[in-house]
């Protein structure tokens, strides 16, 4: 059984109401994935940067890969794609961007920068937003065709994101997409491409909403999916 999480958002004690909850699973979990966004403009996104990296004994190593918030510390930084977090300047204002700084040490914003896109096991992709970007937000309202297009630019049918921060299973139950390139000279011939059954899950938000942290259990074997809600008290410590 794999434990999917996302969206930890610097939230240290969701994280580890999370983990207890996965340690106390009647069936063993064999991997751990983080789908990005563990940290935010958070004073504790760097102790959850410790954590991940630094399991205690008989824990997961965890696996990591980026998301949103990470692209955002990337471009502060002067290490991505773009020369300023404007997305995050735009959604959250200059103090958070100064925030963002202020709460990670150099070291641990390297450590961000070697994880990985997203993770393709089996027959799933276990990504942050999707095969397009990490800004890629697909949901239950994103329409079919869509979907379809994020999953068949990997080849995949199952596909695990956590850009929204809801749980969902979003189920594609086959059939077919035509498509045709026109030039200037004439139209080529239509081609058709068949559609198996698909799915795309989202896999939840540990720290993003407080007191309440939800992840997703999913056992590549027999197909099963579970979707656990964990409420904890932030200054109390955590529970079920």
């Amino acid at each position: 059984m794999w434990a999917i999480l996302s969206g930890i958002e610097g939230n240290i004690t969701a994280y580890e109401a999370v983990l207890a909850d996965i340690n106390s699973q009647p069936l063993q979990v064999e991997a751990l994935y983080i789908l990005g966004d563990i940290i935010a403009s958070n004073s504790d996104s760097e102790k959850v940067i410790q954590r991940i990296r630094n399991p205690l004994a008989g824990e997961l190593e965890p696996q990591v890969c980026v998301g949103w918030w990470e692209e955002q510390c990337f471009a502060l930084h002067g290490l991505g794609s773009t020369a300023e977090p404007t997305e995050l300047i735009d959604r959250f204002g200059k103090e958070a961007a100064q925030k963002l700084w202020d709460s990670l040490s150099r070291e641990a914003v390297h450590w961000l920068r070697n994880c990985y896109f997203g993770f393709l096991e089996l027959d799933c992709l276990l990504i942050h937003g999707s095969s397009v970007s990490v800004s890629d937000e697909l949901s239950p309202k994103t329409p079919p065709w869509q979907m379809l297009d994020r999953l068949q630019r990997v080849q995949a049918n199952h596909l695990f994101c956590g850009r929204s921060g809801q749980v969902f299973e979003y189920r594609l139950q086959g059939g077919s997409v035509n498509s045709s390139l026109m030039t200037l000279d004439d139209r080529q011939p239509v081609q058709t491409i068949i559609a198996p059954k698909k799915r795309v899950v989202g896999v939840g938000s540990v720290g993003r909403e407080r007191g309440k942290a939800t992840y997703t259990l999913y056992n590549p074997y027999n197909d099963l999916l579970k979707f656990p809600t964990v409420y904890y008290d932030e200054k109390k410590g955590f529970g079920h």
